[in-house]
């Protein structure tokens, strides 16, 4: 099995909870039918962009900075890993994902850890 990351990328700012409630039950529910599929490893939501701090070394000295490094108008909001037979169980769970949350998700594949790592 392979691991794979689903991004979500949301807009800035809450929607309100009569918008964000029945979304969080249906992101549980397909979390549930990962666990009990056996694909689910982990997930996350983070704070908003701006509580971000870029890391960034410069001719040898490290800086750092408040705040996203870009501006957008969608940012990295939370993320789940899976693990998933090949890319298409995986892309699978990740249309799965996009339905739920209504938000654009990206797929993408984790590289294998190296041998004698857990």
């Amino acid at each position: 099995m392979r691991r794979y990351l689903i991004s979500m990328y949301q807009p800035e700012g809450t929607p309100p909870p009569e918008v964000l409630e029945p979304i969080m039950r249906e992101v549980d529910a397909l979390r549930e039918e990962l666990r009990a599929a056996g694909a689910w490893v982990f997930a996350g939501g983070l704070h908003p962009p701006a509580t971000a701090t870029v890391v960034r070394v410069e001719d040898g000295e490290t800086l750092l900075s408040d705040g996203p490094f870009i501006e957008a108008k969608e940012h990295f909001g939370g993320f789940t890993v899976i693990e998933a037979p090949d890319l298409d169980a995986a892309l699978e769970w990740g249309r799965r994902y996009a339905r739920a949350t209504t938000l654009p998700v990206e797929v993408r594949p984790l590289y294998d850890e190296p041998a004698g790592r857990p």
